[in-house]
């Protein structure tokens, strides 16, 4: 197990099971995203996305936050910017990359949402591949209610999450809403007692990483994102190809001696050129 500083804005736990815990680490700011939060999440998610050892992603917070949404301080400094400058520069606020750069990672994350989730920090969820809560956690997306629009890609994940309609209500209206209406939506996977939250998200992380073939999350999690923009016929022949591939691979050899000898089965690690 490695364990980053913990003084650092955002927190790398690496355990023996394979699982990397990345935890945003404000918690007197909510975890807001700003206050070099984002360039030490990146650097900590590329750090587990590199490394072999790592098979699934686990995105926490600190406190009683999982991320209240941009920096309100942050801000201000780029209004300030914008009003001498005339054009504000958002990349001091959001960072280098859009959210959704997590759905291009290879491996799967899991946010285990811990409290308060809006706007930026609400997005950033989302782009996911899974999410549990813990109970009472408030979600928002706010932006309607800040003068904003749908940032960053919320409009394209959202709908696809929890319907057409549900999502123009989430959006439109700014509301707050809890941890029981995002499960009956279907934002989240499970709603958890606070205390027992991420000890639940870590062993469901555990048994993704100790009995699936890092090889088929990375290629299944890519064609999920990629079939989303595709029809039903070029779905249904990129998943022929892709199997057809798979099966040429060492761990669908292992995959099916593991299942007859009933053990666990021993996959090898995220090759480089994968996919």
């Amino acid at each position: 197990m490695t364990v980053s500083d913990t003084a650092s804005p955002v927190l790398f736990d690496r355990r023996d099971s394979g699982v990397a815990v990345v935890t945003l680490n404000r918690p007197e700011r909510m975890n807001a995203w700003g206050g070099g939060l984002p360039g030490a999440f990146y650097r900590c998610i590329d750090r587990a996305e590199a490394d072999p050892d790592v098979r699934v992603i686990v995105v926490t917070g600190n406190g009683r936050a999982f991320c209240a949404g941009a920096d309100m301080g942050d801000l201000d400094a780029i209004g300030e910017a914008s009003e001498s400058a005339g054009d504000a520069d958002v990349t001091q606020l959001v960072g280098e990359r859009h959210p959704y750069f997590v759905t291009e990672l290879r491996k799967p994350v899991i946010a285990a949402i811990n409290g308060a989730c809006a706007g930026m920090g609400l997005t950033q969820a989302l782009m996911c591949d899974i999410r549990f809560a813990a109970a009472g956690a408030k979600f928002t997306t706010a932006f309607a209610r800040r003068g904003l629009i749908a940032e960053y890609g919320i409009s394209w994940i959202l709908p696809r999450l929890v319907g057409w309609g549900a999502a123009l209500d989430l959006l439109l209206t700014g509301r707050t809403f809890y941890a029981e209406e995002a499960l009956e939506l279907g934002l989240v996977k499970e709603v958890v007692v606070p205390e027992e939250l991420l000890p639940r998200v870590l062993a469901y992380a555990d048994d993704v990483a100790r009995n699936c073939a890092p090889s088929a999350l990375a290629v299944i999690k890519r064609q999920v994102y990629d079939d989303a923009l595709r029809d039903m016929v070029a779905t249904s022949a990129q998943a022929e190809k892709l199997m057809h591939e798979s099966m040429q691979r060492p761990d669908f050899i292992e995959g099916i001696t593991a299942f007859f000898e009933k053990r666990p089965p021993d996959f090898p690690p995220l090759k480089e050129d994968m996919p």
